[in-house]
């Protein structure tokens, strides 16, 4: 994984990742052994303890597939993720890794996504680049230590950037979460956010507020568009094969639940996409 790939997965993954694998190679379906996930508590749109995110969502699916009780082990998505999950053996699959992520053995990817360009439809901005001149002056949102920030830095692009945190203390005011980028473009405390599309386009619909989304599917050197796989321990092979059996399957339902959940959704062939160690 490259350098922007690592940022990213300790930015925006903080926010983002679910980790998956097996016991020790055992079959989940013949002895019944549960589905033991590793999640976020309390990261929307992602998962949370209430079961309400679309990782949530996709682990039912996979549990269900795999004939197998599903369990949760809590974590937050931050630093140490792998250490104090897999290699703890709290759990078996993270459920949203990006694909080329060296600490774990992922799957082939089940979806690809995007930073975006977001701001309000009413406008009337067409705005489908980070070249385009009219970021020089506009508010611009962006979370701290992601592929946006470094791509609009690399254009000189600072004075006017507001920057947000990605992390974040769970008792903490609303107030100080990732999705605070969101909520300050729609009241216009912003008029452009940069950020992670399922983030953003999870809010806009949840918030009703017409946002347009412009995924940004290339930038020279800063990778802006990620596969997403699920990631299991190193050398669990048959638990990685018999997830990419999984989704296969289920990949229309997969589909359904992440459209669902408003998230922009790139076709597998998008230029500029690739996966995070790619």
């Amino acid at each position: 994984m490259n350098t922007v790939g690592r940022r990213w997965l300790a930015g925006s993954l903080g926010a983002l990742l679910v980790v998956t694998s097996l016991l020790a190679g055992h079959a989940l379906s013949n002895d019944a052994k549960p589905f033991r996930v590793c999640a976020d508590p309390d990261n929307l749109p992602f998962s949370n303890q209430q079961q309400q995110g679309f990782e949530n969502k996709i682990a039912e699916l996979v549990a269900r597939e795999l004939g197998a009780p599903l369990s949760y082990y809590w974590w937050p998505h931050q630093r140490g993720l792998v250490r104090n999950t897999l290699r703890a053996d709290q759990c078996d699959v993270l459920i949203g890794i990006p694909k080329g992520y060296d600490p774990v053995l992922w799957t082939k990817p089940y979806y690809r996504s995007a930073y975006v360009i977001a701001y309000h439809e009413k406008s009337g901005r067409q705005i489908t680049t980070l070249d385009a001149p009219a970021l020089r002056q506009l508010r611009i949102g962006v979370h701290r230590n992601t592929p946006p920030e470094e791509a609009l830095a690399r254009r000189g692009i600072l004075d006017n950037v507001v920057g947000y945190s990605l992390f974040y203390d769970p008792r903490g005011p609303t107030s100080e979460r990732p999705s605070k980028l969101v909520t300050d473009l729609v009241v216009g405390t912003i008029d452009v956010a940069v950020a992670w599309g399922p983030l953003v386009g999870y809010f806009a619909k949840k918030l009703n507020v017409p946002l347009e989304l412009v995924p940004l599917t290339g930038d020279p050197g800063v990778p802006l568009a990620f596969d997403i796989s699920m990631g299991v321990k190193k050398g669990d092979q048959a638990l990685k094969t018999r997830l990419e059996d999984v989704l296969d399957r289920r990949r229309v339902d997969i589909r359904k639940v992440l459209e669902d959940y408003g998230v922009p959704l790139l076709p597998a062939d998008a230029p500029g996409t690739k996966g995070a160690g790619g």
